[in-house]
C-alpha cells in the first residue's frame, strides 16, 4: 500500500505546485481552443461569456415548450454519458444537473457516496475519477473537499483519457454554477429595468462559509456600477479574500450588522442560511440569528422591484409566508438552474449553434 502511495504522489507530484499559484494563472489550464473546458471557478466567466449562457438557457427553455423541441433537444447529446459523482447531500443541484442532461439527451450514471465505490477498498479518489473518465465523457462533482473539483481537473487533463468536469460544488469555496443560475435569475428578474447593471445587491447570512454568495460576488466584476452589501454576523462576515478581489476590481461593497436599515436601499436580497455542517461546535451550529431572517413585516420596507434570492434550502432564515410575495425569487431561481446547467452542458459539448439555428 504504502509503495502504491508513494507511486501515486509522484505520478500528480505536481498539483501542490499548481494548487498554490493564483486563480488566474491557472484559467488556462482548464480551457481547449480558447473555450472553457473544465467549469471550476466563477473567475472563468467573462461578460461575453454570461450573456451567452443566459441566451442559450432562454433558447433551451423556449424548445422545451413544445413536444417537437423536446425532441430536438433529446437528439442532440443521446451519443454522450455523464456520471454525476455527488458524495455530499444535495437535491437541487443532483436534481438539475440530472434532469439537464435529460433534456439533451445524456445517458447518466451516478454515484451518491464513497461507501458504493472501490474507495472503500482503498482506492484513491486520483484512481476512482480516473475510472469514471473511462466510461463517461463528462463528470460532474459535489464534493466536501475545498479544491476537489479543481484537483479531479487537473489529474484528468495529466492523462490521455481526459474528459470535462464541471463543479457542482466543493467544500465552502467554490460553486460556479451556482453563481451561473443566480445571475441568470437577477437578469431575468431585472429584465424589464435594465438588468444587472447598476444594481444594488445586500448578501445576508453566513457569508464566510456560504460558497453561493463567495461565487456570485467574483461575477459582479462583469457588471457595470453593481454595488454589494455584505449583512452578516461578526463571525460570519464575509473573508477578506473576496473584499480584496471586490477592491482591486473596484468594485463597491460594504459591511453591516443593521439589516433592516438596509432594505429600502437595495434591488435584491440574497439571503442564505448558517451552513451548520462546518460549525466548529455544538454552540455554533444552535445559535439561528434571528435578527438576520427575512420576515413578514419587511416586505413593506423594500422596493416594490426588489428580487429575494435563496440558494436553499431554506430553514428560518426566509418566513413561509413570504413565498406568496412576487418578489420572491427564489422558486423561480431554483428553476432557473435547471435551464442554466443544460446551456452549460450545450456549450461544453458544443451544440450551442444547433439550438441557436431553430430560432434564426
Amino acid at each position: 500500500m504504502q509503495k502504491y502511495a508513494e507511486q501515486t504522489q509522484q505520478e500528480f507530484e505536481g498539483w501542490e505546485e499548481f494548487f498554490n499559484k493564483a486563480v488566474d494563472e491557472k484559467l488556462e489550464n482548464f480551457k481547449r481552443s480558447d473555450r472553457i473546458y473544465d467549469v471550476i471557478y466563477a473567475q472563468q466567466f467573462d461578460r461575453n461569456f454570461l450573456d451567452h449562457l443566459c441566451n442559450l438557457a432562454d433558447m433551451i427553455r423556449l424548445l422545451a415548450k413544445t413536444k417537437v423541441g423536446q425532441s430536438q433537444l433529446r437528439h442532440l447529446l443521446p451519443h454522450k454519458r455523464a456520471m454525476l459523482y455527488f458524495v455530499q447531500p444535495s437535491t437541487r443541484t443532483f436534481l438539475s444537473f440530472q434532469n439537464a442532461c435529460h433534456i439533451l439527451g445524456l445517458t447518466i450514471s451516478e454515484i451518491r457516496g464513497t461507501s458504493t465505490s472501490s474507495e472503500v477498498k482503498g482506492e484513491s479518489p486520483e484512481d476512482t475519477i480516473r475510472t469514471f473518465a473511462s466510461y463517461v465523457d463528462l463528470i460532474i462533482s459535489r464534493h466536501p473537499e475545498a479544491g476537489f473539483a479543481e484537483k479531479t481537473a487537473w489529474v484528468l487533463n495529466q492523462t490521455d483519457h481526459p474528459v470535462p468536469v464541471l463543479n457542482g460544488g466543493s467544500g465552502p469555496d467554490q460553486h460556479p454554477t451556482q453563481a451561473l443560475l443566480d445571475i441568470y435569475t437577477l437578469e431575468r428578474e431585472f429584465r424589464t429595468i435594465g438588468g444587472l447593471d447598476g444594481k444594488r445587491i445586500a448578501m445576508v447570512g453566513d457569508l464566510r462559509r456560504g460558497r453561493t454568495v463567495r461565487s456570485l460576488s467574483y461575477l459582479m466584476k462583469n457588471y457595470r456600477d453593481v454595488e454589494l452589501i455584505y449583512v452578516a454576523p461578526e463571525v460570519f462576515r464575509m473573508k477578506d479574500d473576496i473584499k480584496e478581489f471586490l477592491s482591486k476590481h473596484d468594485i463597491p461593497f460594504h459591511e453591516t450588522e443593521d439589516f433592516e436599515s438596509i432594505l429600502p436601499q437595495v434591488d435584491a436580497i440574497y439571503m442564505t442560511r448558517i451552513q451548520n455542517e462546518y460549525a466548529e461546535g455544538p454552540s455554533s451550529a444552535a445559535e439561528t440569528y434571528p435578527e438576520f431572517h427575512l420576515k413578514m413585516k419587511h416586505l413593506s420596507m423594500i422596493q416594490t422591484h426588489c428580487a429575494i434570492l435563496h440558494p436553499l434550502p431554506r430553514r428560518y432564515e426566509i418566513e413561509v409566508g413570504i413565498d406568496k410575495d412576487p418578489r420572491a425569487a427564489y422558486w423561480r431561481q431554483e428553476r432557473c438552474g435547471m435551464w442554466i446547467r443544460a446551456a452549460l452542458i450545450a456549450y461544453i459539448f458544443r451544440v450551442e449553434k444547433v439550438i441557436f439555428e431553430e430560432f434564426s
